[in-house]
C-alpha cells in the first residue's frame, strides 16, 4: 500500500473516531442536565432581579420572548463600546443581505464571529491568569494535615471558582503549640482570594508574637480594616491547641459556631463577636472548651450548609447537624470525608455555589 493511501486511511479513521465521540457526547445522559444547568446559569447572569419579577407576571409565550430580549440586551450592554458598534454594523450588513444572494449576510455573520473571537480571547487570557493565581494560592496553603501529639487533625478547602475566598491555615507556634485558622471572606473570586492571601500573611506575622488570642484578633482586625476594601469583611475562627492537652482556646469573629461532638450528642459553641473588618474598635473574647477522649470539634464555612442542589435548595444547618450527631469516636479523616460525600450527593450535578472549608479536631485517647 502506498504512503498516500495509508495517510488517507489514517485520516478517515481519525475523522470517524472524532465523529463517534461527538455522537457519544450527544447520547450522553449528562448532556440534557449540562445544557439545562448552562442555560440556568446564563439566565441568572444576564437577567436582573427586577426583570425576573416582571417575567414572573407574564404568560408563558410572552415570558419566553421577553426572557430572550432581556438576555440579548444584557449581553449587548456588557460588550465594550467599540464592539457594540461592530455588532450593530454586522446586524445591518446581515439584514441587508437577506434580499440578495446571501453574500452580504455571510459577511455580517463573519463580523459577528470576529466579535465572538475577541470575547473568547479575553476570557481565555483571564482564565490563564486565574489558573496561575490558583497555583500561587495552592502553594501558600498548607500541603498536609498538621501533626501534634495528642490530637488528630484534618483540614480541607475546595474553592467554588478558580481561586477561592476561604482561608484554611495552620502554624506551629512552638514544638508543643499549634494555631489553626479558618476564614471566609465576603464574596467570591479574585477580590476575595486577594484579601484571603493578605489575611493569611497578616495572621502568620502576628500569631508567633502574640499569645493572647483576643489581642491577636484585635490587631488583625485593625490591619484588615486599615488596609482592606471598605465593603469587604471576613468571618474567622482562630484556635490554639497544646500537645497532649484537651483544652482548645478560640476566638470567633462573626463565623458559624463550631460544633462539638461529645459522647452524648452535639453542642454548638459560642457564636462570638463581629466579623473582622467591620469596625476598627471591635474587641474580641477568647473562649475555651475542654475536650475529652474521642471528642470531635468541627469548624466549617457556609460552603457546607449553604451548598445548593439543582433546584436551588440549601443543604441546611439541620441536615448538617443530623449528619454529625452520632459521630463520636469517628476519626477526623473519616468524618471529613463523610461530610464531603454527603454534600456531593446532595448537590449532584449543580455547580458548587460557594467555597467549602473544614477543620476537624479529634482528641486522641491518652
Amino acid at each position: 500500500m502506498s504512503k498516500s493511501s495509508t495517510t488517507f486511511k489514517e485520516a478517515v479513521e481519525n475523522a470517524s473516531r472524532k465523529t463517534q465521540s461527538v455522537i457519544d457526547d450527544m447520547r450522553s445522559s449528562d448532556l440534557q442536565v449540562s445544557l439545562k444547568r448552562d442555560f440556568r446559569e446564563t439566565y441568572d447572569f444576564y437577567v436582573s432581579d427586577e426583570e425576573r419579577a416582571k417575567l414572573a407576571e407574564m404568560g408563558s409565550f410572552k415570558k419566553s420572548v421577553f426572557s430572550a430580549y432581556y438576555m440579548m440586551r444584557s449581553l449587548f450592554l456588557k460588550l465594550s463600546p467599540a464592539r457594540r458598534l461592530v455588532v450593530v454594523m454586522a446586524a445591518f450588513v446581515a439584514w441587508g443581505g437577506l434580499s440578495d444572494d446571501g453574500g452580504q449576510s455571510f459577511i455580517g455573520f463573519l463580523i459577528l464571529f470576529f466579535v465572538l473571537g475577541l470575547e473568547l480571547k479575553d476570557k481565555t487570557e483571564a482564565r490563564d491568569e486565574l489558573e496561575e493565581g490558583r497555583a500561587v494560592q495552592l502553594a501558600i496553603m498548607p500541603a498536609s494535615n498538621p501533626d501534634i501529639s495528642g490530637w488528630e487533625l484534618w483540614i480541607h478547602n475546595t474553592p467554588a471558582n478558580d481561586v477561592g475566598g476561604d482561608l484554611v491555615d495552620h502554624l506551629e507556634l512552638d514544638e508543643n503549640q499549634l494555631t489553626l485558622t479558618l476564614g471566609d471572606v465576603a464574596g467570591k473570586g479574585l477580590p476575595a482570594a486577594l484579601l484571603a492571601a493578605k489575611l493569611q500573611a497578616t495572621m502568620r506575622a502576628i500569631a508567633p508574637d502574640e499569645a493572647d488570642l483576643s489581642v491577636r484578633a484585635e490587631k488583625l482586625n485593625r490591619i484588615i480594616r486599615r488596609d482592606g476594601v471598605s465593603n469587604k469583611f471576613v468571618s474567622l475562627i482562630n484556635l490554639d491547641i497544646v500537645a497532649r492537652s484537651g483544652v482548645v482556646n478560640f476566638v470567633n469573629a462573626g463565623h458559624h459556631p463550631p460544633i462539638l461532638v461529645r459522647d452524648g450528642g452535639t453542642e454548638e459553641l459560642d457564636r462570638g463577636d463581629p466579623a473582622i473588618g467591620l469596625s476598627p474598635d471591635t474587641q474580641f473574647k477568647t473562649h475555651q472548651v475542654e475536650m475529652k477522649e474521642n471528642d470531635l470539634l468541627i469548624v466549617y464555612s457556609d460552603g457546607v450548609t449553604e451548598a445548593r442542589n439543582e433546584i436551588g435548595r440549601f443543604y441546611s444547618d439541620e441536615r448538617f447537624e443530623e449528619l454529625v450527631e452520632h459521630t463520636h469516636g469517628m476519626s477526623a479523616d473519616s468524618l471529613g470525608k463523610r461530610i464531603l460525600t454527603s454534600v456531593e450527593e446532595f448537590v449532584r450535578s449543580a455547580r458548587q455555589s460557594d467555597d467549602l472549608s473544614l477543620i476537624i479536631l479529634r482528641k486522641l485517647p491518652s
